[in-house]
């Protein structure tokens, strides 16, 4: 007997079907020829297949005719060998790596700008100090408040302060080095 609900597959189950979904986080590091519309080039790539990226950060190297891109996507949700197979064949693509977590160092900052009457001032500050983070700028009505570290540590801040007033929030995404070995 059929209930007409559909059968659902287990995300294990898909993995192993398709090879391409990890169901993991996805941090891909690129080296990329630091040249104009190179950055436009690969978020269309990412558009073009129906990918969301869910943060990018791009900067400079220690060699000024390179970029770094640190992009995270869900991989729960996108098969990525298609896309990295894609982004291997772009001319301005020097190296990519889908980096692991457990060998990764990765980081994202954040500024918060926090509603701050004065009866609320030190309970601020006392976060700020568990996380961290330090008060960048105080007016009469608010402060504003950078964290960085992991994106799990952002967002339990943000859960932290919230109830306060989070008047304004940004995020830089995250950036990423592989973990050096223990014997080096």
């Amino acid at each position: 007997m059929d209930s007409g609900a559909p059968n659902l597959t287990e995300l294990d189950q898909l993995a192993a079907e398709t090879g391409s979904l990890t169901g993991r986080k996805h941090l891909l590091s690129l080296t990329v020829e630091n040249k104009p519309g190179v950055l436009a080039r690969i978020a269309g790539l990412f558009s073009r297949r129906g990918f969301n990226i869910d943060t990018l950060a791009v900067g400079p190297t220690e060699d000024p005719n390179f970029s770094r891109m640190t992009i995270t996507i869900d991989g729960a949700k996108h098969p990525i060998d298609q896309v990295t197979k894609q982004l291997n064949k772009l001319i301005n693509v020097v190296k990519l790596r889908d980096m692991e977590p457990r060998e990764t160092t990765a980081r994202e900052m954040a500024l918060f700008k926090v509603s701050a009457p004065v009866e609320s001032r030190h309970e601020i500050m006392q976060f700020a100090e568990i996380f961290r983070g330090r008060v960048v700028d105080v007016s009469r009505k608010s402060m504003t408040v950078e964290v960085t570290g992991p994106a799990d540590k952002i967002e339990a801040f943000e859960r932290m302060v919230r109830p306060h007033g989070l008047i304004e929030m940004v995020r830089t995404g995250e950036v990423a080095l592989g973990r050096s070995p223990a014997d080096s």
